[in-house]
């Protein structure tokens, strides 16, 4: 899978889902209409800065705190197209992989990334250029991609019963 996208730099560490995506507003449930409530509690003016395919680069520890699938979700609705972080807690790597939003850990090319420069990452190869630099990382599992690219975890499992 290739990703080309302008980075989006959101500074700091341990930025949990609930000031991504403030509880107030978990009743909305449809991903268009939570977009207007995605980064409310840390800094609302980030939204301002999205664009379509835009990857959004992250901190240490990026998503930690509650599980809340409305932060890949309303990110998906804004058109980010990649999550690039030094890491990510657990759960929201995985819920952004389920609701089909790519999700890459590189901690030196999130450290080189600066903000509207373009970013390019090949899953399939292994590779992400920033700054005209090229930084290896692990390739995404074939079963991953296909789940993206499939649209996430649900879309993935109806096309294989259909198969």
């Amino acid at each position: 899978m290739i990703i080309d996208g302008t980075a989006v730099v959101i500074e700091g560490d341990n930025i949990d889902t609930d000031v991504l995506y403030p509880g107030s507003f978990l009743n909305i449930d449809d991903p268009d209409a939570m977009k207007p409530y995605l980064f409310e509690g840390l800094d609302p003016g980030i939204r301002d800065r999205l664009e379509p395919s835009c990857v959004l680069v992250v901190g240490d520890n990026f998503g930690s705190g509650s599980s809340r699938e409305h932060v890949p979700l309303a990110m998906k609705a804004w058109g980010v197209g990649c999550v690039l972080g030094h890491s990510f807690a657990r759960i929201f790597h995985r819920n952004c992989i389920n609701l089909g939003l790519p999700v890459v850990t590189s901690p030196q090319a999130a450290a080189a990334a600066v903000a509207g420069e373009r970013i390019h990452i090949d899953t399939d190869e292994g590779a992400i250029e920033v700054s005209d630099e090229r930084y290896e990382i692990a390739p995404l599992p074939e079963f991953m991609a296909e789940m993206i690219d499939s649209g996430g975890l649900v879309e993935w499992v109806r096309g294989r019963l259909k198969a």
